[in-house]
C-alpha cells in the first residue's frame, strides 16, 4: 500500500505540474500556479517524508501536513475551474480522494496509538 500511495502522490504531483504549465501567463495565473505547484508537489514529498518517520507520532504529524497540502491543492484547482482556465475536474477528484485517504490513515494511527497507551 505504501508504494501504491507513493506512486499515486507522485503521479498527482506530475499532473499538477502539467496543469500549472497550461495556466495563463498573467499575474493571477502565475500566482495561482505558484500556489498550486507548491501544494500539489508537497503532497508527494511530505508523504515520502512521513513514510520515513521514526515514530508513529512523527508519522501522524507529517501526514497532517499531507492532508493540509492535498486540501489546499483542491482549493486552487477549484479556483482554476471556476476561472475556466483549464478543466481540472479529474484532479479535483484526485485531491479529494487523497485527502480522504490520508485523513483515514491519520485517524487509524491516532486510534491505534491511543489504544496502546
Amino acid at each position: 500500500m505504501k508504494n501504491d500511495l507513493k506512486d499515486r502522490t507522485k503521479r498527482f504531483a506530475l499532473a499538477i505540474i502539467d496543469v500549472v504549465e497550461k495556466l495563463p501567463n498573467t499575474i493571477s495565473g502565475r500566482a495561482v500556479g505558484n500556489q498550486l505547484v507548491r501544494s500539489g508537489t508537497s503532497v508527494a514529498s511530505n508523504y515520502r517524508a512521513a513514510s520515513r518517520g521514526r515514530s508513529d507520532k512523527e508519522f501522524v504529524a507529517k501526514i497532517g501536513v499531507v492532508i493540509e497540502e492535498a486540501d489546499e491543492s483542491e482549493f486552487w484547482l477549484e479556483v482554476i475551474n471556476e476561472k475556466k482556465w483549464v478543466n481540472v475536474d479529474v484532479h479535483i477528484k484526485e485531491a479529494n480522494e487523497l485527502t480522504a485517504i490520508f485523513v483515514s490513515i491519520a485517524l487509524k494511527m491516532k486510534n491505534r496509538n491511543s489504544k496502546n497507551r
